[in-house]
């Protein structure tokens, strides 16, 4: 992932977007925790809330794989489908965690 290229790309300094791609993996983590607690109770309200928190942040920061997995996962509890929301809730984690692992490479340089 190049988070250079994503800043440029936005129209960023690359050192105001690392502020604000350290600020989005906070904010999504505790997306994420509400995103899969609500889908293993079963509440698509809640759902499509924190699903579409993620991908409105996601999309505005660039993370295309994050933004098209919460627009399913919202898309599918706006039609009271929850049914491999979990799965798709557990890719996003997996991608947040490597955005974490990539800023954090980029920080140490």
């Amino acid at each position: 992932m190049n988070l250079k290229a994503l800043a440029t790309n936005l129209g960023f300094e690359e050192d105001e977007f690392l502020e604000l791609v350290d600020l989005f993996v906070e904010t999504a983590s505790s997306d994420m925790t509400k995103l899969e607690a609500a889908i293993s109770h079963g509440a698509t309200e809640q759902t499509v809330e924190a699903a579409h928190s993620i991908k409105g942040a996601a999309g505005n920061m660039g993370f295309k794989d994050i933004y098209e997995l919460a627009k399913q996962i919202e898309t599918n509890a706006r039609q009271d489908v929850l049914e491999g929301s979990l799965q798709a809730a557990h890719a996003i984690r997996g991608k947040l965690l490597g955005v974490a692992e990539t800023l954090k490479a980029k920080q140490m340089t």
